[in-house]
Parts: structure tokens; sequence; C-alpha cells
């Protein structure tokens, strides 16, 4: 096959230029620093915090952990209706619209999220969550459509440079707010329900535009009888658990990816609550290490998928991972208070955040047959993601609550790592024996 043209390819890449102020502002800088304030008791030296919901007594950073692991779970239990719907119509654009216009929507209602509405504003996460990561399914699944197999690896790369390019261009106008909010005559939090407004603002505008770009589906199944679309998609994920019988690489690196992935989706999704209840990094440092995350990314993720070219993705992967558990060793040992040290980790954390996932999409995409379902494969790659994402948040969130101290649960991480690693060289072991 060959690459689509440059609108297309540059049309797809700008959809992460999109939807990326939701992962920036919402899960990873402002919005969790925004949570872990209203929900704690303003004590500095207080570790943890309790938020009552009814009867129950949850400690604020595990209650978060938990709302994104059911926005997980409701994603896993979706994404085969959904891929399979728009593998069989054909209409992969309208479903990357409507969760683009859902999770933008949502993003922006958290402008009224306060103490007052906890439930309300945990309603809206979920929703947010839903909707960003339901739109993945979609998008994910056009690149072997765009792309051909020899260029999978640097456009990958190029639409996770994009989203960190336009996502920190958001976070600098956000921050005008947060950082100076008298000069608005605006209190802190305000500037950061403003934030949320323009997260929503700015994804589904370039959204809209970016999606306007793709081509409906350049496939539809064929073959396929329409069945009852509550139980055909999850047949669909059936036929392809089969397929990975005969495809024993592909099938290795599922397992492996699964593991790997586990760890770096939590790090990414806790890190903030972490470095500001646990290692009580102040607000406005812990967003500048945020940043430095996003800024080191953009060339790690290119130079990520260089290597992938000259070193082969299993050993780029193997090398990636290593550093995940360099990293994860330094975050369980660094020291409250330590400003400077948190800044080393952010640059550690994201040379290799953008590229580990960008090649991980990119080696799936090239295992994967030549098929016309590729939402169905994609979502299968979705769902795997999504159930180790919902294993490492609760995880995460169950040993806090019985440890009382998320580095025990940072040691967890870890061990994900550990086994990922083993796991993908076993696979790159495989791969070299099978073409041996």
């Amino acid at each position: 096959m060959q690459t689509a043209s440059k609108k297309v390819v540059n049309g797809w890449a700008m959809y992460d230029w999109a939807n990326s102020v939701y992962n920036l502002v919402i899960t990873s800088t402002i919005f969790p620093a925004y949570y872990e304030a209203i929900t704690g008791d303003g004590n500095e030296n207080t570790l943890i915090d309790k938020v009552k919901i009814g009867s129950y007594e949850f400690t604020n950073t595990a209650l978060y952990n938990y709302v994104l692991a059911i926005a997980f779970v409701i994603v896993a239990i979706m994404s085969p209706i959904l891929s399979s719907i728009a593998d069989y119509k054909g209409n992969k654009k309208q479903f990357l619209r409507f969760f683009c216009t859902m999770g933008s929507l949502s993003c922006a209602s958290l402008y009224f999220f306060d103490s007052d509405h906890i439930m309300g504003g945990l309603l809206s996460v979920i929703i947010a969550c839903v909707g960003f990561w339901s739109s993945l399914v979609f998008y994910n699944s056009y690149l072997p459509e765009i792309a051909a197999p020899e260029d999978r690896d640097r456009i990958s790369a190029r639409g996770f440079m994009m989203g960190y390019i336009g996502s920190v261009l958001l976070q600098l106008i956000c921050f005008v707010f947060v950082l100076k909010p008298e000069l608005f005559g605006i209190t802190v939090g305000k500037a950061s329900q403003i934030s949320f407004l323009l997260v929503g603002i700015w994804w589904i505008g370039f959204g809209w535009m970016a999606i306007g770009r793709l081509p409906n589906g350049l496939h539809i199944a064929s073959g396929r009888k329409q069945e009852n679309i509550f139980t055909s998609g999850y047949k669909e994920l059936h036929k392809v658990w089969k397929q990975l019988i005969h495809l024993p690489l592909l099938k290795r690196f599922l397992t492996a990816f699964f593991f790997y992935n586990m760890g770096v989706q939590t790090v990414m999704l806790a890190a903030t609550l972490y470095g500001k209840s646990e290692l009580n990094i102040p607000t406005t440092n812990l967003i500048i290490a945020i940043l430095i995350i996003q800024i080191v990314a953009i060339p790690g993720a290119h130079v990520m998928a260089k290597l992938a070219t000259s070193w082969g993705n299993f050993n780029t992967l193997m090398v990636a991972v290593l550093i995940w558990i360099g990293g994860c060793v330094m975050g369980y040992l660094l020291p409250r208070n330590d400003v400077y040290l948190f800044y080393v980790l952010a640059v550690i954390v994201g040379f290799v955040m953008g590229g580990i996932q960008s090649v991980s999409r990119s080696t799936y995409s090239k295992l994967m047959p030549v098929t016309y379902d590729t939402a169905s494969f994609f979502s299968f790659f979705d769902v795997t993601e999504k159930i180790a994402i919902v294993i490492g948040m609760f995880s995460f969130g169950f040993i806090n609550e019985l440890t009382g101290s998320q580095r025990n649960s940072v040691l967890v991480l870890g061990s994900f790592f550990v086994i990922g690693l083993a796991l993908l060289y076993r696979t790159a072991q495989y791969q070299k024996n099978a073409t041996a």
C-alpha cells in the first residue's frame, strides 16, 4: 500500500494536537492539583486526606484512582461494540467525532466542579475520560490505513509530537490564568476552572477541523452479516483472539505490552497526585515538571522512532522499559520537598513517555495481519490497554489505602515494568529465532 496524502496524514496527526490538551491539563497538571486542593484539608503536612461519599470514606488520592479505573472499565466494555459497528458500516469518522464532542464538553463542564459538587465533578471526569480514550480506538485504527508499513513509526511519532506541542501551548495559556489570577481579578480556583473550559473549546475546535480531513473509513468489512450490535463486537474480539493463536509473535508482544503499559499509563495518571501529596511538591513546581515532561517528550518520540528504524522495535522498547524501571526506583527513593530531583525525574520520564507509546502503537500496526477489520484489531489492542490500566490504577489505589503510602504503590508499578521487560526479551528472542 501507499501512504495517504499529506493532507490526510497531517489531519490525522492534528487530532493528537487537539485531544492531548486533555491528557496534559486534565489528567496531568491543573486538574489533579485542583482536585487535591478542594478535597484536602489545606494542611500540606498531612499525608492522607479523606473524602466522604455517602456512607463511605476514601483517601482522596485513592478515590481519584478508583474513578479513573471505573472510566477505563466502561471504555473496555464499550470498545468492542463500537469498533464492530465502525468496521461494519465504515463510519469510524462519525464515532471519532462523537467521542471528541462528548469528551470536550465534559471537560468544559468541569468549570462547575467545586467542593460542593464532588459527585457531579467526578461524573464529568468519568465521561471526559471515556470520550478521550474511546475516540483513540478509532483514531489509532486509521494508522494502518493511511500509512505504509515503512512509514508507520515516523507517522505515529508525528502524531505524538503534534500532541505534545499543542498541549504545551494551551498549558502555557492556562499558566497565565493559574499563576497570575490577580491580573484578571479572579481566584486560583476560578483560574483552574477557566482552564478546564479552555480545554473543552480547544479539543472540540481543533478536533473537528482534524476529523474533517479524514476519510469516512477507507474500507468497509466485507462478507459479514449484520448481527446484534451488543454481541457482534465481542465475537469480533474472539475472532481476533483466535487469529492470535496463528500469530505467535503478535500474541507475545501483546502480553509484554499488557504488563509494561500497565506501568506506563498508571504512572502518567497518578504522577501529579503522587508529587503533590506524597512528595509535597508545590503546585507551581509540579506544573513546571509536567511541562518539562511534555517538552522533553517531543524529541524523545522522534529519537525513539529513529532508534526503532536502526535498532529494531523490540530492542528500542526494551531500552525504554529499562529507563522506566530506573524512574520507578528513583521515584520511590525521592525525598519530600526535593524539587530539583523531581525535575530530573521529569526529564527521564518525559524522554521515554511519548516514545514508548508511539513505538508500541506502530509495532502493533506492523505485526497485525493485512485486514479490513482494522477497528476490531485496534479494539483488541485498546481493550488490552484498558484492562491493564484498570488493574494498574486499582493496584495503585489499593496499596495506597492498605499501607498509607503511595511509595509502596510505585514499587508495585516497578514490578509491572520488570515483567514486561522479561516478556519483551522473550518476544525479541522468538523473532530472532523465527527469522534465523
